[in-house]
């Protein structure tokens, strides 16, 4: 059925005209799977359950913001059907449920899977598939790989560049650095060492102890012990916030003040720094593209307040000093952008080209001067970061935002 609004005259010629246009519309309409006039299906996988679990919140996360979506009436008339599935942080458990949610679900895309070892175990599938691999949960500098992997893209700053900065920062301000190194013994952790280590250049014999950690070791209280035996004064932490509370209450209970890096990854306050002790979290550093609903500064932010009213409707009692949050809605903010520059052409070709398509474009809490830009040939939507230092009970920014071009 076609509606004329009453309150303009329609002759009859022009009547048929709109009704010509309106079937020519129609007919431009392109799907693949996982879309119809309406519904688009979008696929995740996240560990709920496992070493990694207190990333779940981010799955949950996601839930509410299509439900508001879907609530304020879909995108382009579609509404989300957002499928996710626990994976518990396991390669093979990746593989399994996306190859569900492609073959079985049948969705559109794969959208901010969680991980990077989850999300290298399924990267060669889907690029095979020809399915979009949407802002890869991770920052691994291998998604932005467009020549190989042109069906994968990912969202944050990558871990190479991230780990630069802390490297140039160490050698600009501490003297007779004697670098120790905590790192996930994985892909994500390998992938900041490497970035770290190439920053370094001529001063890479400064690190004098790394040690290593498995996803699944309940403690790495050992590890801890080995690197301020070494003689270390300066400490970068590769770690998911499970590991980097321990990581600080463990040095603190045996004495040892390192100057601390964080990875970004690692650094959530309510799931990292409050259980680890505030009082032993003080003067750590890390990186932050993204505002923190913890740090005052953005009170007064239009974005900051918006986050907090859809947070109250859609996540009441949610810890709202969980960097997870954040994160999530700016990632499904771009995503539902993504898809609303489809139109009607809802094609996983056409997805692709939206997605490597913007220029300087504004994400809601990403930090002022940081934007999202990409290309057919530039799959790292987000290359720049400010430091931070942990003062009281949040992060404060100091210095400018640093992109990765001079990073």
């Amino acid at each position: 059925m076609y509606k004329i609004d009453r309150r303009t005259f329609v002759t009859a010629a022009s009547a048929a005209a709109l009704f010509s246009s309106s079937r020519v519309g129609a007919a431009e309409k392109k799907y693949d799977d996982g879309v119809s006039d309406t519904e688009i299906k979008i696929g995740h996988t996240c560990p709920y359950s496992g070493p990694a679990s207190s990333y779940g919140v981010i799955g949950k996360a996601h839930q509410a913001y299509w439900k508001a979506v879907n609530d304020r009436g879909g995108i382009n008339g579609r509404k989300i059907n957002f499928i996710s599935y626990d994976d518990g942080y396991s390669p093979p458990k990746t593989v399994e449920m996306v190859r569900k949610l492609v073959e079985e679900d049948k969705v559109l895309c794969i959208f901010n899977a969680l991980g990077t070892a989850p999300n290298t175990a399924i990267r060669k599938y889907l690029n095979a598939k020809k399915v979009p691999h949407l802002y890869v949960g991770s920052g691994w500098s291998g998604w932005g790989d467009p020549k190989h992997f042109p069906w994968t893209i990912g969202y944050q700053p990558d871990f190479q560049t991230e780990a630069a900065i802390y490297a140039k920062h160490i050698m600009a301000t501490i003297k007779d650095a004697k670098i120790g190194i905590l790192m996930q013994n994985d892909d994500f952790g390998k992938d900041y060492f490497e970035g770290f280590k190439k920053a370094l250049g001529n001063k890479s014999d400064q690190i004098v102890q790394t040690v290593t950690y498995e996803s699944t070791d309940p403690t790495v209280d050992s590890q801890i012990i080995q690197l301020k035996a070494s003689g270390a004064n300066v400490l970068f932490s590769i770690t998911i916030p499970k590991f980097t509370a321990q990581a600080i209450r463990k040095a603190a209970d045996i004495g040892w003040k390192p100057v601390h890096y964080i990875d970004v990854w690692g650094t959530s306050v309510a799931t990292a720094m409050k259980p680890a002790g505030f009082e032993n979290c003080q003067g750590i550093i890390t990186s932050q593209y993204l505002m923190d609903p913890s740090d005052h500064k953005w009170d007064g932010d239009a974005d900051m307040k918006a986050w907090r009213e859809f947070m109250a409707q859609y996540m009441p009692g949610a810890n709202t000093a969980d960097m997870s949050y954040p994160s999530t809605y700016s990632v499904d903010y771009l995503m539902e952008q993504t898809l609303k520059r489809c139109g009607d052409d809802l094609t996983r070709a056409n997805l692709m080209k939206q997605a490597t398509s913007f220029q300087d474009f504004k994400v809601p809490l990403l930090i002022p001067g940081i934007t999202v830009s990409t290309s057919d040939t530039d799959f790292y939507p987000i290359q720049a970061l400010q430091l931070a230092r942990f003062q009281g009970e949040s992060w404060e920014q100091f210095g400018s935002v640093i992109h990765a071009d001079n990073s």
